[in-house]
């Protein structure tokens, strides 16, 4: 039996990415899984390649059961009622990951310059359309995790031993992120759901491999690519922590992907081990 048979998983901002990964990689692992996101396919956010069709299409040639579900989670109406139809169709939620970002609505490339530089609008896209979603998701969905008392909630991040990020409004976000998941941990330490903030490396996104003009079977032709990992690999990295029993040892904590790939032993998909991601 697949390690994660019975367990039902929503991953926001599924379209592509990270999401993308994490979706396929708990599908595969035996997780039900519902996928949300504004991408559908022939009508994704800006044009950008990958939907939420596609994503639950990947699950399925893999044997895994998943569910396309078209949600802006800066509505919260929408994620209300996502949560709600997860209720109806499942009665329970084990696996919660917060991906959705807002910056990619900005036609805007993160630079190392003082933020006064950069228009104010880049709050918004990272706090109101980026943060702010991942904290709804959690009041909506939470109080379902909790008929249950277990569950793993996952939100994506990124950390580089507290260095600064290099931006001041991605620093910012990015550390809200992940003291968000301490706060979490700390609101949930009497229950049976854990908390963490997983942080992948350089990943060859849809978006990043479009930038360099390149595709999945070749981007080893590019030399800026050689240290990047695929979604796959914090796809992996989610999995294994959702089949972990002893998860709750590591409640509210920022997980490296590289280093949970030492410790659970899994690889990326080309085999390799690639190491935590450092500035």
């Amino acid at each position: 039996m697949k390690r994660l048979a019975g367990k039902i998983a929503l991953v926001t901002g599924g379209s592509r990415g990270a999401g993308r990964g994490i979706a396929v990689e708990l599908g595969k692992a035996g997780a039900v899984v519902y996928v949300s996101g504004r991408s559908l396919r022939g009508t994704t956010t800006h044009g950008f390649p990958g939907s939420i069709d596609e994503t639950v299409e990947e699950i399925r040639s893999h044997g895994g059961e998943a569910y396309a579900c078209r949600c802006d989670h800066t509505r919260d109406e929408d994620t209300q009622a996502l949560i709600e139809r997860i209720r109806q169709e499942q009665g329970r939620l084990h696996i919660l990951v917060n991906n959705v970002w807002g910056l990619h609505d900005l036609e805007v490339n993160l630079q190392s310059k003082p933020f006064w530089e950069y228009p104010l609008n880049m709050w918004d896209a990272m706090f109101q359309n980026g943060v702010r979603p991942q904290i709804a998701t959690n009041h909506y969905a939470i109080p379902l995790m909790l008929e249950a008392d277990s569950g793993l909630i996952v939100h994506t991040t990124f950390q580089d031993q507290d260095k600064y990020l290099g931006t001041f409004y991605y620093d910012l976000a990015k550390n809200t992120i992940n003291r968000s998941a301490l706060g979490l941990a700390h609101d949930l330490k009497n229950t049976e759901i854990t908390v963490v903030a997983v942080s992948p490396g350089w990943m060859r996104t849809e978006l990043v491999l479009r930038n360099f003009g390149t595709d999945e079977a070749h981007w080893k032709e590019v030399e800026a690519l050689k240290h990047t990992e695929s979604p796959y690999y914090v796809g992996r990295a989610v999995s294994a922590l959702a089949g972990d029993d002893e998860v709750k040892l590591k409640n509210g904590r920022v997980l490296q992907v590289g280093d949970l790939a030492q410790e659970y032993g899994f690889t990326d998909i080309d085999g390799r081990f690639i190491p935590p991601f450092l500035i």
